[in-house]
């Protein structure tokens, strides 16, 4: 999944580019540094230099999928997670620009993560830009620009880095598919409530708690 893009054998086309990244818009595609030859330290300065967060894949900057109110929803998950936290210490909460090296040259930027007291001796926090492993809860909210292809590989490098629970949300049915397996999910909507199972014992959550709590829509949004 992570040949270099470098490699002429791997990319030919920018068909093939986009077809490796998961079909998503161009404009997401960032051309400076040239698709294959972006690097971590790019990722680091890439939100000073365009505005925009940058994850890195396959040599690439890709801008993430931004919006208002998918930084809402964050956030408010964020409170509801803190406040469960301060009762049951089990980890740490990070946010949207909270980059984690998947593997050397793959950085994600989950929209909300968990990581669990495990990954760190001592409880004592990693230097430098990066968290080094993937998060143990990883909640990924859609926005228009993302499409199934691209949740699709970040589910599968999730997963094969350690992460047991994957949260995918569509703002605008208000529903989220609880993965446990890079596959295996279960569909929630509105009524249902959501489970923090083995990752977060004891953690529960209404979603319509969470979307009323973030604040209601005009009709004609979109994820």
């Amino acid at each position: 999944m992570n040949d270099t893009l470098a490699s002429p054998s791997a990319i030919e086309t920018l068909a093939d580019l986009l077809h490796r990244l998961g079909d998503i818009p161009l404009e997401r595609i960032r051309f400076h540094p040239y698709p294959g030859t972006a690097t971590e330290q790019d990722v680091i300065e890439a939100e000073a230099r365009t505005g925009r967060l940058c994850e890195l894949v396959d040599g690439v900057l890709v801008a993430k999928a931004m919006g208002y109110y998918k930084s809402r929803l964050a956030v408010v998950l964020g409170f509801f997670l803190e406040t469960y936290l301060e009762s049951n210490d089990r980890g740490i909460v990070l946010g949207a620009d909270g980059m984690t090296r998947m593997e050397p040259g793959l950085v994600r930027m989950p929209d909300v993560a968990f990581y669990s007291w495990a990954h760190f001796p001592n409880r004592l926090l990693p230097p430098g830009s990066f968290v080094e492993q993937a998060p143990d809860l990883a909640v990924e909210i859609l926005s228009p620009s993302n499409t199934e292809r691209e949740m699709d590989r970040k589910r599968a490098e999730y997963f094969a880095g350690g992460t047991r629970l994957v949260w995918q949300v569509y703002p605008l049915s208000r529903r989220v598919r609880v993965y446990t397996s890079e596959e295996a999910f279960v569909e929630l909507m509105e009524e249902d409530v959501l489970d923090g199972g083995a990752v977060l014992p004891g953690f529960t959550l209404s979603i319509r708690r969470w979307f009323e709590r973030a604040g209601q829509r005009s009709a004609d949004a979109s994820e």
